[in-house]
């Protein structure tokens, strides 16, 4: 055991804290999969909480595995990885799965493994790539048209792939490409065209959806109507389908009224019998209703702190590529957990995002722990520049 923990090198309180979100996980799990034997039958919530235990059990060993590479070794992951992501967006496009009432096909089937989506695996290889990118030019030398081949042209082809199947993640994907070139020092007059660029893509494929609605899949009615629903303060003709968003977020906010400032105990929530996404997208609802107000809070902070960590190792390690790295793969698993829980409680419109190491569901939980592997791997040059200063001591 000494031997192991010898080995788990890195930030030891982002360690702690993704452990903790983890464990915390099996119990949130557990309680909000119990209606999924009413759902889809033929499961108990132990079967679903042994299978939840599968994934988060890979994830560690994934968390392990990465973090003990050298950090710089990613960047030429992410150019090799670009390519297979995009084949498999391409893939899932047009022979991909729908899952759970989605009306769009975002996940494919692969065996031993089961459903997987491609578009969190190409979540955090671009922002590998974006990294890269930013961190061995010199931005503000390098002409537009040069960035446009070697860089943008990946980021538009990744996020058009995504954005048919499932709006929320591309434009989170796209967000947080955005936010790492200007924290990197992008060039402002070039941002301007890559918006540009940018909107009369989605103003194309748009004018495709609507000329061509049943040539492949897309969710522009959803679209429209989840913008609808948000901006609408009328709920009298709020849709009772079970598997409607609106149905959905209002049942969540029902659950959140109901856990107040007490909760119902762990187990014992009510809403969850209503809520067909209570394990993913809607578990932060369930999560308050049966930890009261308080346990919500204190989830945020746990996930604030993660961030936290995430920026002092940033702000210590040495080297713009390993910054921006650690910023690219960390930064959207926080804002991910935020958005899960704004859309929780009505402040955002229904948006789909899991809530990171918390929700069930495979593709995510270990490409989140692959995430937190490079932000530990990152860490540890931290540790060798101690060192190199204590050797010159």
């Amino acid at each position: 055991m000494k031997k192991l923990f010898r080995n788990i090198t890195g930030d030891q309180q982002l360690w702690a804290y993704t452990v903790l979100l983890m464990l915390f996980s099996f119990l949130a799990v557990y309680s909000a999969s119990s209606n999924l034997v009413n759902v889809y039958g033929k499961i108990t919530p132990w079967q679903f909480a042994f299978k939840h235990l599968i994934h988060v059990a890979l994830g560690v060993l994934i968390i392990f595995v990465v973090h003990k590479f050298n950090a710089k070794y990613f960047s030429h992951l992410s150019k090799i990885m670009l390519p297979v992501v995009i084949g498999l967006l391409i893939y899932t496009l047009t022979k991909g799965i729908t899952i759970g009432g989605a009306n769009a096909s975002r996940w494919i089937m692969i065996p031993m493994l089961g459903s997987f989506q491609p578009s969190t695996v190409a979540f955090v290889f671009l922002m590998m790539f974006t990294a890269r990118f930013l961190g061995k030019n010199e931005l503000n030398q390098i002409g537009f048209s040069e960035a446009l081949k070697n860089f943008w042209v990946w980021v538009f082809i990744i996020v058009g792939l995504i954005f048919p199947a499932n709006l929320s993640t591309a434009v989170l994907i796209f967000s947080m490409v955005i936010m790492l070139t200007i924290v990197a020092g992008y060039p402002f007059r070039h941002l301007i065209k890559v918006f540009g660029i940018g909107l009369l893509g989605v103003v194309m494929m748009i004018l495709v959806f609507k000329a061509f609605p049943n040539s492949f899949s897309n969710r522009l009615d959803t679209w429209q109507s989840r913008i609808e629903h948000f901006i609408s303060s009328d709920d009298t003709d709020e849709s009772t389908d079970m598997m409607s968003k609106s149905y959905q977020s209002t049942q969540a906010k029902i659950a959140i009224a109901k856990g107040g400032l007490i909760g119902f105990n762990p187990g014992k929530s009510v809403q969850k019998n209503f809520l067909p996404q209570s394990v993913s997208d809607f578990i932060y609802a369930i999560i308050i209703e049966e930890y009261s107000l308080s346990g919500g809070l204190i989830l945020l902070f746990v996930y604030l702190l993660v961030g936290l960590r995430i920026f002092i190792i940033i702000k210590k390690v040495p080297g713009k590529y390993y910054k921006l790295l650690a910023l690219g793969v960390g930064f959207p698993l926080i804002f991910q957990a935020l958005t899960n829980m704004a859309v929780a409680v009505g402040l955002f419109p229904v948006t789909g995002q899991p809530l990171p190491l918390v929700s069930s569901g495979g593709t995510a939980i270990w490409m989140s722990c692959v995430a937190i592997g490079v932000i530990l791997s990152v860490s540890r040059e931290i540790e060798k520049e101690e060192l190199k200063a204590e050797e010159l001591i």
